[in-house]
């Protein structure tokens, strides 16, 4: 049995002592629980996710405030639209999992954060696409993977994780590719788990987690398969 708490019931303290230091804690379940399968598979179905931070027990997160893309909310910006237009990628949905999340890892690593993507995250990553929870969007330049990006399959919600760019608004492209295809399978939104600016263009909001957890548990019963 998985050992990550239900956000649903569960407390949520203001501040954990680790050490000297006291840490924010009122996004986080519990520190510290190991990344096997099990639990990744069980935390993301209950609306959970892990983000390692450097030097602390990893922290397993169910933000206060969720950020959504409701897709009857997104944004495309007439110059976007006009790339998209224009033709000049194929899409496709994992062909190369793999290979979107080192990517992703290594963009990172160029502005100097990207030490949350793990070996031991990875191989969780790897062995949740494995398992058909993972999923990616790939985007291709002839042969040459120029964007992309993954995220996991929480039961009917697709919670996204990070994309990439090699070619300029690729990683863009490969989200309105996704909305596309997420929208005729039914849903509604996406779980874009903490805001950014970003995403802020794109449309996304904040809702609170008794909300998004709500909005979860009334997917996951309605059946919907997106992928």
């Amino acid at each position: 049995m998985s050992s990550i708490p239900d956000p649903s019931n569960h407390y949520f303290q203001d501040w954990v002592l680790f050490g000297e230091y006291y840490y924010q804690a009122r996004d986080i379940v519990g520190f510290g629980y190991p990344l096997t399968l099990e639990n990744i598979a069980d935390a993301y179905r209950k609306g959970v996710f892990p983000w390692p931070i450097e030097g602390m027990p990893l922290p397993w997160f169910c933000p206060e405030k969720r950020a959504v893309l409701f897709f009857r909310d997104l944004k495309v910006s007439k110059s976007l639209a006009k790339e998209k237009r224009k033709g000049l990628f194929r899409y496709s949905i994992d062909e190369a999992f793999s290979e979107v999340v080192e990517n992703c890892r290594d963009s990172y690593r160029k502005d100097q954060e990207g030490t949350w993507i793990t070996d031991d995250y990875l191989a969780a990553i790897n062995g949740l696409h494995k398992k058909g929870m993972a999923h990616s969007v790939e985007v291709w330049e002839g042969d040459e993977l120029v964007g992309g990006l993954y995220g996991v399959d929480a039961g009917g919600v697709f919670s996204g994780e990070s994309m990439f760019y090699l070619r300029s608004n690729a990683s863009k492209l490969a989200l309105l590719f996704l909305i596309e295809h997420l929208a005729a399978c039914d849903a509604e939104f996406i779980d874009t788990q903490v805001m950014t600016p970003h995403f802020r263009r794109f449309g996304a909001v904040e809702i609170p987690r008794e909300e998004f957890l709500a909005r979860l548990r009334h997917v996951q019963e309605s059946g919907i398969k997106l992928f």
